[in-house]
C-alpha cells in the first residue's frame, strides 16, 4: 500500500480471512461488530482504548464564529461533540521506526 492508499473495511476483512482463515461472512461479522462497539461506546460517551495502537475521546467544541468561504459572510458555528483519537506509545514509536 502506498501513501495515498486507504485500507477499506473490505481491506480489514480480507486480512482477517488471510490470516486467520475465515470465510467472508465470518471476516466482515468480526470487522462490522468491532466497529459498532467503538460507535456504540463513543455514542454513551465512553471512551475507547486499545492499548499499544491508541484512543478513541469525545471531545465538546464551543460555539464560534466562522466565515462563509464563498461569500464571505460572517456565520455561527454551533457547539458539537468531535471524535479525537490519540497514538498509543507502542503505535507512534513503530511509525517513527519506518
Amino acid at each position: 500500500m502506498t501513501a495515498m492508499e486507504t485500507l477499506t473495511k473490505a481491506d480489514l476483512a480480507q486480512h482477517l480471512m488471510d490470516r486467520l482463515q475465515l470465510g467472508k461472512k465470518d471476516a466482515d461479522l468480526l470487522v462490522n461488530t468491532f466497529l459498532e462497539s467503538v460507535v456504540q461506546s463513543l455514542r454513551v460517551g465512553e471512551g475507547v482504548e486499545l492499548r499499544g495502537f491508541g484512543s478513541f475521546r469525545l471531545r465538546d467544541r464551543k460555539a464560534r464564529q466562522g466565515r462563509n468561504p464563498r461569500s464571505g459572510e460572517n456565520i455561527q458555528v454551533p457547539p458539537k461533540r468531535v471524535v479525537y483519537f490519540k497514538l498509543g506509545k507502542e503505535l507512534r514509536s513503530k511509525l517513527i521506526e519506518e
